[in-house]
């Protein structure tokens, strides 16, 4: 699909022909899985999948939401001045979020918007879709409003949109990748102070293969708010015997000393991931940086490996995968990326190898789950911005 029929789709449900096109990307975590809601490091990078967004001002207060990807909802249509949450209102309770917290945070929002929005994330696939919806709306509001929003508040307004207004108990990276995407670079990001490093991934003649297992990732019905939960006991235990904020303060050395004093083995597995993967987050820039690629393909199948055994948020698509793409020649390393629980793992492999590793590894997962993967090739890219003609 390109920008040309979308503007076409647009015209024809608003009847406008004046608007603005933009995108915003989605996003993977190349290391550093659920360290960013227990204060560690996550690396992430935004990809070149994502959501365009068309917009246009409206003279009256009606916002018109429309998605190409759930075009049987046809227009959904909000009052400026009632912004609650209401399920009835499906997806639109994401960029409905943004334009609430932007107004409440006393942002002159003072007439309505039409936009069209068209996604090409698979819907469910772990690449954080909603990240994406939720700062294009941002982007698409500073925009058109000609608002002064600091990037790090759109960022921090989408997390709370997620927090307060969805009921999910997610961190802040799937925003911040997304909005501080850079491309052919990665973020090395402090998720206790904010602060973070622009790491540039150079991965000479290898790519990054996402893997999709077609298994849905429905993330507020997941096992993930428990996760948080049996983390922040971890702590809380910790806490009594040492002086420290978060798991992610910890290394490896301090927490194998006082690991004893957890109450029970699953507490324990528990924060031993939340230490040791924010460790390997650390050494994977570390070895980004050096162009030690192989070191850093290690780190991937040891975060898997974690993510199943310690963190057990994997499941038998995602290490059925995964474990195809381990058997697979001209691979540097596979993991599962985002909050597990079905979704999509990454693979990193070498170009002139990709189109056999697809054909095996979707074989084998075939044969082994039952239905068919999905296979992408990702760049890493910008974050949100205005498009000028260019293809979707």
């Amino acid at each position: 699909m390109n920008l040309n029929n979308l503007k076409k789709k647009f015209t024809e449900l608003f009847k406008q022909t004046d608007m603005e096109a933009f995108f915003s990307p989605g996003r993977i975590n190349l290391i550093g899985e659920h360290t960013d809601y227990n204060g560690g490091n996550v690396f992430p990078c935004a990809i070149t999948l994502g959501t365009y967004g068309l917009a246009a001002k409206r003279e009256d207060k009606t916002l018109n939401f429309y998605s190409e990807n759930f075009a049987e909802l046809g227009i959904i249509s909000i009052d400026l001045d009632n912004l609650e949450y209401n399920v009835a209102d499906r997806w639109t309770n994401y960029p409905k979020g943004m334009i609430k917290f932007l107004k409440e945070s006393g942002y002159d929002i003072n007439q309505g918007l039409d936009i069209l929005y068209y996604g090409n994330i698979p819907n469910g696939a772990g690449l954080s879709s909603s990240a994406s919806i939720e700062l294009l709306t941002g982007f698409i509001v500073q925009t058109l409003f000609g608002l002064d929003i600091d990037r790090l508040e759109l960022i921090k307004t989408g997390q709370r949109v997620e927090n307060e207004f969805i009921g999910v108990n997610s961190g802040i990276m799937d925003q911040f990748a997304v909005g501080k995407g850079k491309k052919d670079t990665a973020i090395l990001l402090d998720c206790n102070t904010l602060e973070y490093e622009l790491i540039p991934v150079v991965l000479e003649n290898h790519s990054i293969v996402i893997m999709n297992t077609k298994k849905r990732r429905e993330l507020a019905d997941s096992k993930y708010n428990e996760r948080r939960s049996e983390c922040d006991q971890a702590l809380t235990e910790l806490q009594k015997f040492l002086t420290v904020s978060s798991l992610g303060a910890l290394d490896e050395q301090t927490f194998a000393d006082h690991q004893s004093i957890l109450s029970n083995e699953t507490i324990l597995k528990r924060a031993r991931h939340a230490v040791t993967e924010n460790q390997r987050t650390l050494k994977a820039a570390v070895a980004l940086k050096a162009g030690n690629l192989k070191e850093f393909g290690q780190l991937m199948n040891q975060s898997h490996i974690s993510l199943r055994d310690d963190y057990e948020v994997t499941g038998p698509e995602l290490d059925a995968i995964v474990q195809a793409a381990w058997d697979q020649p001209g691979i540097l390393g596979a993991r599962m990326t985002g909050a597990g629980f079905g979704g999509c793992a990454i693979a990193i492999v070498e170009n002139d190898k990709i189109d056999d590793f697809i054909d095996q590894v979707g074989k084998q997962y075939l044969d082994q789950i039952g239905y068919p993967g999905e296979f992408y090739i990702a760049q890493i890219s910008d974050g949100p911005k205005l498009l000028e003609e260019e293809s979707v």
